[in-house]
């Protein structure tokens, strides 16, 4: 019978199940979500933390895990970088279907009519605005977390917020 010791810098390792697992369930909505926003398609966001999850097993003993979630935002933008070249996605919302069908049906068609123009609105603003208002809006990301994810200043962030909710405001009434 063979005996091994694990050194006290391996016990925390990405190679171990658990801790890859752990690193899976606390990150891949968000990173998901991150990429959602830039690519506008499930399939291909899907896709894109699929095979920044695939980098990250295949690189686990050269990531720590406290560098994991970086490394794994890291390899999923530049997979979202490598599509948008090749093929020039365009952001498009899935209209989604009403669940209530007991509501008003005058208050429906008004909220039809407010998600389009909501989708428009978000669609006309430029890439670095649109993702920055959707984390921070939709996943509650804070100015600090959506700087360090997009390698920018915490200030650009802020004026890409102040910017987006200009042109919100001016797209759409009564926001």
């Amino acid at each position: 019978m063979k005996i091994t010791t694990v050194h006290p810098s391996q016990e925390s390792n990405v190679c171990q199940e658990s801790v890859y697992n752990g690193i899976f369930k606390d990150t891949s909505k968000t990173i998901f979500n991150y990429i959602y926003y830039k690519f506008g398609n499930e399939e291909k966001a899907h896709d894109a933390v699929q095979e920044a999850f695939i980098k990250l097993w295949e690189n686990c003993a050269k990531v720590p895990p406290k560098k994991a979630k970086s490394f794994l935002y890291t390899v999923a933008n530049n997979l979202y970088l490598n599509v948008l070249k090749a093929e020039k996605i365009r952001l498009k919302y899935a209209d989604k279907s009403l669940k209530n069908t007991n509501e008003n049906p005058e208050f429906i068609m008004e909220e039809k009519q407010f998600q389009e123009k909501l989708d428009a609105a978000l669609e006309s603003l430029p890439e670095n605005q649109r993702v920055t208002f959707l984390m921070n809006r939709i996943d509650g990301l804070k100015y600090t977390e959506i700087a360090e994810l997009e390698g920018v200043s915490i200030k650009a962030i802020e004026k890409r917020m102040h910017l987006a909710l200009k042109s919100l405001r001016k797209k759409i009434d009564g926001i």
